[in-house]
């Protein structure tokens, strides 16, 4: 596999505040390097997308700048970042993309899960949105799978861009709530601008379950709704070890694409990835 993961969270506490993960044990203590991603990763990713943490609010510009500073190291395999921004905000958005685009920044992320549905339903959070289109980036849509179809309108207002599904939406495999995901899934598949995100699935089956068994419907499905040319990888660590753990996320990322075609297989790997947010993997 030549993977190129698009969703590599790190964490510095002694940085960047990080109150989300305070109440959940894998995650609320000790930093979660680019060392030790390395190391987890063993050689099976060829390059990496640094995704923002949702740090605290005071520290996402800071967070940028920090990772950007960490990726100037060859060694840490980070090809670029998919940087936090604030669309609801019109006061210095545009300052912002200005300075990310002499981070290596690539692509923007507001996670919305986390806020009231009406925030990216605003004139100026979608205006917003529309600028980074207009600079030829892409913007990740963080939406649980209950809120797919705000995720709809989003897409739909904003169609001249990519817009990229992080985490397949958030399926809830735990609870078996298939169809009315799969449902929502097959409307924004229908937007030729929207991609999806092959993450964090393992995360969201129980702990009773055969994950790769419990997660193979849910892949099926947006394998068949977005096709492998409109899909991306992303490993979701650390946030990975609510579930499979990478080391297990990357075996069956491998039983995956094993059973594809080898061009199938190679647009969700990289290829697809190396479109959207406009990377090159080393030779």
């Amino acid at each position: 596999m030549k993977l190129l993961d698009t969703h590599q969270h790190l964490i510095y506490r002694d940085r960047l505040g990080y109150a989300w993960a305070e109440g959940i044990p894998p995650l609320a203590s000790g930093d979660f390097t680019v060392e030790t991603y390395n190391e987890l990763a063993g050689g099976q990713v060829a390059g990496a997308l640094f995704m923002e943490a949702a740090v605290d609010d005071a520290d996402y510009q800071q967070e940028a700048r920090l990772i950007a500073s960490i990726a100037h190291d060859s060694a840490s395999s980070i090809l670029g970042l998919i940087a936090s921004c604030r669309p609801e905000t019109e006061a210095g958005f545009e300052a912002w993309l200005d300075e990310c685009a002499g981070m290596g920044v690539v692509g923007f992320r507001r996670v919305l899960h986390v806020v009231d549905d009406e925030m990216s339903r605003a004139s100026v959070f979608r205006e917003n949105i529309r600028r980074i289109g207009s600079r030829g980036m892409s913007f990740d849509m963080c939406f649980l799978a209950r809120q797919l179809p705000v995720a709809l309108e989003l897409a739909s207002a904003c169609p001249d861009m990519t817009l990229v599904l992080d985490h397949c939406g958030v399926p809830d495999i735990a609870g078996g709530a298939f169809e009315t995901w799969a449902a929502d899934i097959d409307a924004l598949a229908a937007l030729p601008h929207v991609s999806c995100k092959l993450s964090g699935l393992t995360a969201y089956a129980g702990p009773d379950q055969d994950r790769a068994e419990a997660i193979r419907p849910y892949v099926d499905h947006v394998l068949s709704a977005f096709g492998p040319a409109r899909m991306v990888w992303g490993s979701d660590w650390p946030v990975v070890d609510l579930g499979s753990g990478l080391p297990g996320w990357l075996d069956m990322t491998r039983d995956i694409l094993t059973g594809l075609s080898p061009d199938e297989a190679a647009d969700i790997s990289h290829r697809t990835a190396q479109r959207i947010y406009r990377v090159t993997l080393p030779d």
